[in-house]
């Protein structure tokens, strides 16, 4: 069984076999670009009028056709087939019923390949800009919870090990920082991927007089493709992008992951709202948290695209290869990964958890994380610190033999230890004292971190 011959040149005599005409096709998600299609080509016959390709009143019959069947579009009454192929197609079969002959004139000095590459860069665009607004509700979370929790204490750890206790502000500042790359990083992409590859034909260009700054200019691009072999076949805006987004959910996983921890019984330094977990289907005593287990999952579909873009893109000689078909699902996938996981977890941090006050005091006083402050204690007094690290460590080892924390040894202990420690030591190594202290810049001293909330605070206009 064959399919209707397609509209190809009359360099076919055949049709397609319908199992190629499905494997070929791309409507099925290349529809997501109707609007950005839509208003490449309305830029494109407004630029064909100006240059005198075509006349100014062909021009304004093709614009209307274009902004009739957007119309159409939204009211659901075009809803395109698989014998449309794709969505350039389908938007130019359609303006040909609608207007007529003059519609067949709206591809003169264009190819499917800088019309697609163009379309992309135009959805990719906007998309960027939405996903930079998701960021900064994001962040805007983050300094609340950093605002109402400078002094709440919380343990700080390397290798998953106790380390020094830190404020819990200063900790979710740091989400904060890795939040502010993203959106400082996706606008560097945006200004990389508002260039505009239209014009540059199927792969050399075109022998009509047109004027690509004008085109560029009506949709906004910031400048044109200087060879018109990358501007077909040019994907690194999309693998940048796809890198970014990789990043922002490595992030998200990375404090997914604390807020699974957080919420086991083991650490108990947060409990989970019902708005935001679920229950098991057989142990009625749970709470799971599915929100950031998903956003831990999702991270490794969006690396996987990512991967997936790099490996597309590592063979593809110049110009344009029907592989980069194979970008756009990638591509709106990991867009709606981002958005969602953003907006999932900032409804967790906003509405989802509630610190446990008494746990993550007592958290903070039940450990060896106060060693450190020991040996800076006595390298204020003149003890070499290398010197004071190894004394503080014998102090250690002997207290956990006989289940001692420092804070329980008495002065004539220390004093047997050193003739340097005096009743002061006690105040040195408290939480609040250990924290309060380390205020150097960026450190997680109380000053310091009210100045980095204040900082983040002017960074998003409040």
């Amino acid at each position: 069984m064959t399919t209707a011959k397609k509209t190809w040149s009359d360099r076919f005599e055949g049709s397609l076999h319908p199992a190629i005409v499905l494997f070929n096709a791309s409507i099925g998600f290349d529809i997501e670009l109707i609007e950005y299609d839509l208003n490449g080509s309305v830029a494109h016959a407004k630029m064909l009028g100006h240059t005198g390709i075509i006349s100014p009143t062909e021009a304004d019959q093709l614009v209307e056709g274009l902004e009739t069947i957007r119309q159409e579009y939204r009211d659901g009454k075009f809803t395109p087939g698989i014998d449309q192929e794709d969505v350039h197609f389908a938007v130019e079969r359609r303006l040909t019923e609608l207007v007529g002959d003059v519609g067949k004139k709206l591809h003169t000095a264009r190819s499917r390949n800088d019309q697609v590459g163009t379309d992309v860069r135009l959805y990719l665009r906007s998309e960027i800009d939405e996903i930079r607004d998701y960021l900064r509700d994001f962040q805007r979370v983050l300094v609340a919870i950093a605002d109402n929790n400078v002094e709440t204490l919380i343990p700080g750890y390397t290798h998953l090990q106790r380390a020094q206790p830190v404020s819990l502000a200063h900790h979710f500042l740091a989400y904060f920082q890795m939040a502010q790359r993203d959106w400082q990083r996706l606008g560097e992409i945006r200004a990389r991927t508002n260039i505009s590859p239209l014009g540059s034909g199927a792969l050399a260009g075109t022998t009509f007089p047109i004027d690509r700054h004008y085109s560029a200019n009506l949709l906004g691009f910031e400048g044109v493709y200087a060879n018109s072999l990358d501007g077909v076949s040019d994907r690194d805006f999309a693998i940048e992008f796809l890198n970014a987004a990789s990043l922002i959910m490595v992030h998200l996983s990375r404090l997914s992951e604390e807020m699974i921890l957080w919420a086991s019984q083991e650490f108990s330094f947060i409990s989970l709202t019902d708005s935001c977990a679920t229950g098991s289907s057989i142990m009625p005593q749970k709470k799971n948290p599915d929100v950031p287990e998903l956003i831990r999952g999702k991270a490794g579909r969006v690396i996987g695209h990512l991967q997936g873009m790099l490996v597309l893109m590592k063979g593809l000689p110049l110009a344009y290869n029907k592989d980069l078909q194979e970008d756009k699902e990638a591509l709106f996938d990991a867009v709606k990964t981002v958005k969602v996981s953003l907006e999932a977890m900032t409804v967790l941090l906003e509405e989802g958890i509630i610190f446990r006050q008494e746990r993550l005091a007592e958290a903070v006083s039940e450990d060896f994380s106060n060693a450190t402050d020991v040996a800076d204690y006595l390298a204020a007094k003149g003890v070499p610190f290398r010197e004071a690290y190894n004394l503080v460590g014998k102090v250690v080892k002997s207290s956990l033999a006989v289940g001692k924390l420092l804070k329980d040894l008495s002065l004539e202990e220390w004093k047997a230890l050193h003739p340097a420690f005096e009743t002061d030591i006690y105040d040195a190594i408290a939480p609040r004292q250990v924290v309060a202290a380390r205020n150097s810049y960026g450190g997680t001293g109380f000053e310091q971190v009210r100045q980095a909330i204040a900082s983040a605070k002017a960074e998003l206009g409040q």
